[in-house]
């Protein structure tokens, strides 16, 4: 498979921006599609995403539209950056304008909140045909569209195709590498985030670096029953989709899910962070969606549950970590 050439990202969100960044920096013809009209104004103006992105020149130039049509028309590659939860319907909405031979790559991260179904099974369901692959791995989106240097996955069940994503993406700061574990990949991006809330409640509360040292190692195993349990390779788990990107998202209050946690931690609701907020935490969804998900395969996700109970069942954190720490010892 030849590498691609035009890319269209739908989602212009900071990581979705940032992308588009690399592809036209990789020299595709790029068109980036914004639900924003806000957004659109502000790159057409200034070059800048204001919103997503501040601070960052948007060059070398790419293409930006708000209309569908005139992003997806005679692309060959479609890179989907939308949130999680917010992804069924982009489908839906796109469907009738994507070319039938072009691929899908998933770059979003995040399990279905109502379904527990992973990002990719809801793809599959609407576009059963097209070629398909994930994206992901330990980025933050202001980096990248600085040109710092970053590794990230790419994983497709079809090894010509997630070569030629690579290709297509690849430069001298953006190094994709290919795998062939799509399900790993996604769960590693996707669940990363409910830890990663967990780590920030830690560092809020004081609890100290050897505890979120122990909840990012607990929660990789959690994160590798889960994927093992969904057909995944353990061994995609100790890399950049698992292990980095777990290790990038636990440690800077850059992550928004982690500065989530930490605003937890110190006492905040859930409610008045959020409403400071237009970017999306993925995790806060995902978190309901990891123990829907856990449930069903009978896989034991304490880490997750937790992070659950807290977000959404009101349970008090104090009382919370106490238990965490009340279960029974066991071989590691």
């Amino acid at each position: 498979m030849k590498a691609p050439k035009r890319i269209a990202v739908i989602g212009a969100g900071a990581w979705g921006t940032a992308l588009a960044l690399v592809a036209a920096r990789a020299g595709r013809e790029t068109i980036l599609w914004a639900r924003e009209r806000d957004v659109v104004d502000s790159i057409l103006r200034t070059r800048e995403n204001v919103a997503f992105l501040p601070g960052v020149r948007l060059e070398p130039r790419f293409a930006v539209t708000g209309e569908y049509h005139a992003a997806l028309e005679m692309v060959d590659t479609v890179l989907l950056v939308v949130p999680a939860q917010f992804l069924r319907a982009t489908l839906r909405d796109v469907t009738r304008y994507i070319p039938p031979e072009a691929a899908i790559v998933l770059a979003a991260k995040g399990i279905e909140q109502d379904t527990g179904a992973l990002l990719s099974e809801a793809v599959a369901e609407v576009f059963p045909k097209h070629p398909f692959a994930v994206l992901t791995g330990p980025t933050f989106a202001g980096e990248v569209a600085r040109g710092l240097p970053t590794a990230v996955t790419v994983a497709s069940r079809d090894a010509k195709l997630a070569k030629a994503v690579a290709k297509a993406l690849g430069g001298r700061g953006f190094r994709p590498y290919a795998s062939d574990d799509p399900i790993g990949a996604e769960i590693g991006g996707a669940v990363k985030n409910v830890i990663a809330i967990a780590c920030g409640i830690v560092m809020g509360r004081g609890l100290g670096e050897n505890a979120r040292a122990a909840l990012l190692t607990r929660g990789l195993a959690e994160i590798t029953r889960l994927g093992i349990a969904k057909g995944a390779k353990p061994e995609t788990f100790m890399g950049l989709s698992g292990l980095g990107d777990l290790a990038l998202t636990c440690n800077s209050p850059q992550s928004r899910n982690m500065s989530l946690g930490i605003a937890l931690g110190q006492g905040r609701a859930l409610e008045e962070i959020l409403a400071e907020r237009r970017s999306v935490a993925e995790g806060v969804a995902t978190a309901r969606a990891v123990v829907t998900l856990a449930k069903r395969l009978k896989v034991d996700m304490p880490i997750a549950a937790a992070v659950d109970a807290v977000l959404h069942r009101g349970a008090d954190i104090g009382a919370t970590i106490e238990a965490l720490l009340a279960r029974p010892l066991k071989a590691e």
